[in-house]
C-alpha cells in the first residue's frame, strides 16, 4: 500500500509541473500581452521610461527561460504574480472568486452523481422495456446539447416566463440551483452512460447467475455484488469529470452573470492578462489532480486486487506442469447468502 500510494504521488507531482510548464510555454508564444499592448497604446500617454519601468516590474523584459524559472521559484513559494490589467495579486484574485465558483461546481457534481444514478438505474431496472429505452438513450440527448443552450433556455423559462428564479446572482441558493442543474448535466452525461453499461455488464456475469439461483432479490444482489463491481469505472470517470466541471463553469457563469473563477478567467483572456491565466490553469490543474489522486487513492477500498496490479492468482497445472495465472476475479461481497434469502 505504501508504495502505491508513494507512486501515485510521484505521478501527481509530475502532473503539475508538466501542465505549469506546457501552459507557461503556450501562453509566453502569444503575441502581445496586457502591458505591452497598454504601452503601444496612444491613448495610454504612457512614456517610453515609464513603460521599460513596466517592463521590468513584471519581468517581461527577461528572456523566457528566465521567466520560467523566476515564476516556478515563486510558485512553489506560493506568489501567484500580480494581474498585467489591474496590478492586483493574482492569488487574490482567484481567492476572492473561488468561493462562488465552488459553490457552483459542488452543486453541480451532486446534481450530476443523482441524475447519472437515476437514469443508470431507470435504464436497467425500469419495468417496460419502451420505458429503459427511453432513459437508455438520455446521456446521448445530454451529451449532445451544449451548456450554453441549456442555460439560455433554462433563463428564458424559469427566470423571465415563469419567474421560478432569479435572473442575475443574488447570493441566495434559489439563484444557484439553475446553473447548478446546468452545469450537472455535463457530468451526468458520461457518468450515466458508463454507470449504466457497466451495471447492465455485471448483471450478465455468472457470479450474479449463481446468487441469483440461490434465491437472492434484485436489491440485495445490487447492494451487494453489482453496485461494487460497477463502481470502478464510474469512479475513475468521476476523477475526469472535474476538467469538464472546471470547463462548463466558464461558459455557465457568464450565462448566468455569476462572479466566480469563469468570470476571471473571461476577463484576462479578453485582455491578455497572462498571469491570471496562467493562475487559472494552475488552479484547474490542482483540483484536477488532486481529485484525482483521491480516486486513485480510493480503488484499494473499493478493489483490493488493485495493490497487485488489478489481477489475481491461481494455481493450474497445465501437462503436469504446475504454473501461476494471473485471472480476474470478480469482488463478490458475501460468499454466504442470509437466512432470509438462501435457499432450503
Amino acid at each position: 500500500m505504501r508504495g502505491y500510494v508513494l507512486r501515485r504521488l510521484v505521478q501527481a507531482v509530475l502532473v503539475l509541473w508538466a501542465a505549469y510548464t506546457l501552459s507557461f510555454l503556450l501562453l509566453s508564444a502569444l503575441p502581445g500581452d496586457a502591458v505591452t499592448n497598454r504601452i503601444q497604446d496612444p491613448e495610454a500617454q504612457i512614456s517610453p521610461e515609464a513603460g521599460r519601468l513596466m517592463l521590468e516590474f513584471y519581468g517581461l523584459d527577461r528572456p523566457v527561460w528566465e521567466q520560467y524559472l523566476h515564476a516556478l521559484w515563486s510558485v512553489l513559494g506560493g506568489d501567484l504574480g500580480f494581474s498585467l490589467s489591474t496590478g492586483k495579486p493574482v492569488a487574490q484574485m482567484i481567492t476572492e472568486a473561488l468561493p462562488s465558483t465552488l459553490a457552483l461546481t459542488g452543486l453541480a457534481l451532486v446534481f450530476g452523481l443523482v441524475f447519472a444514478g437515476v437514469i443508470a438505474l431507470a435504464a436497467n431496472y425500469a419495468p417496460w422495456a419502451w420505458l429503459r429505452g427511453i432513459f437508455d438513450s438520455a446521456p446521448a440527448l445530454f451529451a449532445s446539447v451544449p451548456t450554453f443552450v441549456v442555460g439560455v433556455l433554462a433563463l428564458q423559462y424559469l427566470s423571465f416566463r415563469w419567474h421560478l428564479i432569479p435572473s442575475v446572482d443574488n447570493g441566495t441558493l434559489l439563484a444557484l440551483l439553475a446553473p447548478a442543474a446546468t452545469l450537472g448535466l455535463i457530468v451526468a452525461a458520461p457518468l450515466a452512460q458508463v454507470f449504466a453499461t457497466s451495471v447492465r455488464t455485471t448483471r450478465q456475469r455468472p457470479f450474479v447467475h449463481v446468487v441469483q439461483a440461490r434465491g437472492a432479490g434484485e436489491g440485495y444482489i445490487f447492494r451487494k455484488d453489482v453496485l461494487r463491481n460497477s463502481s470502478l469505472p464510474v469512479l475513475t470517470l468521476l476523477g475526469l469529470a472535474v476538467g469538464e466541471l472546471i470547463a462548463g463553469a466558464v461558459v455557465t457563469e457568464s450565462v448566468y452573470a455569476r462572479q466566480g473563477i469563469g468570470q476571471v478567467t473571461v476577463g484576462a483572456v479578453g485582455t491578455q492578462d497572462l498571469p491570471v491565466v496562467q493562475g487559472v490553469v494552475l488552479l484547474s490543474t490542482v483540483a484536477y489532480v488532486l481529485v484525482n489522486l483521491a480516486v486513485d487513492l480510493a480503488y484499494p477500498f473499493i478493489d483490493p486486487r488493485v495493490l497487485v496490479d488489478g489481477r489475481t492468482r491461481r494455481v493450474t497445472v497445465v501437462r503436469g506442469k504446475k504454473s501461476v495465472v494471473p485471472v480476474p476475479v470478480p469482488v463478490v461481497a458475501s460468499r454466504r447468502l442470509p437466512a432470509e434469502v438462501a435457499m432450503p
